[in-house]
C-alpha cells in the first residue's frame, strides 16, 4: 500500500484529502506543519509527499530543501499543494526540488490525478 505524507496547516483540507485518498487504497500520514512533517517523513518513509507552501514556522519550500538534502528523500516525489503555485514562489519551489504543483483550492480528484503520475493508485477504480 503506497504511503502519502500530507503536510498542511488546514485541518479540513487534510481530512478531506485523507478520506479520499484512503478510498483509493493509499495509506495517508498527516502533519500540520513542516517540523511535524519532517518527523513523519523520517519515521514513515512515504512514497510521495504533498505539502503546502504557507505553514507556520517553516514554508513548504524550506521543507523541500531539507528533504532534498537528505539522501533518504532525494528521489521521493514532492507535490506542492498551494495557493502560491505560480510566480516567484513556484520558481523557488522548483529550484528547491518540488516535482509538481497543484493550486488551491483543489478537488480531491485533482490531487489524486496528480499523485497517480508518480505513485499509481492501488485501487482499480475510475477517478472522476
Amino acid at each position: 500500500m503506497p504511503t502519502v505524507l500530507l503536510v498542511d496547516d488546514q485541518i479540513e483540507l487534510r481530512s478531506i484529502h485523507t478520506a479520499y485518498l484512503q478510498l483509493y487504497g493509499y495509506s495517508v500520514i498527516t502533519a500540520g506543519d513542516a517540523p511535524a512533517g519532517l518527523d513523519a517523513a523520517r519515521k514513515h518513509k512515504p512514497d510521495i509527499i504533498v505539502l503546502d507552501q504557507s505553514m507556520p514556522g517553516q514554508t513548504g519550500v524550506e521543507m523541500t530543501r531539507v528533504l532534498r538534502a537528505d539522501v533518504r528523500f532525494d528521489k521521493v516525489p514532492i507535490v506542492m499543494l498551494t495557493a502560491h503555485a505560480y510566480g516567484a514562489v513556484g520558481q523557488k519551489a522548483r529550484d528547491a526540488g518540488c516535482d509538481s504543483f497543484i493550486s488551491k483550492p483543489c478537488a480531491p480528484s485533482r490531487l489524486m490525478q496528480e499523485l497517480i503520475l508518480f505513485v499509481p493508485a492501488p485501487a482499480k477504480t475510475a477517478i472522476s
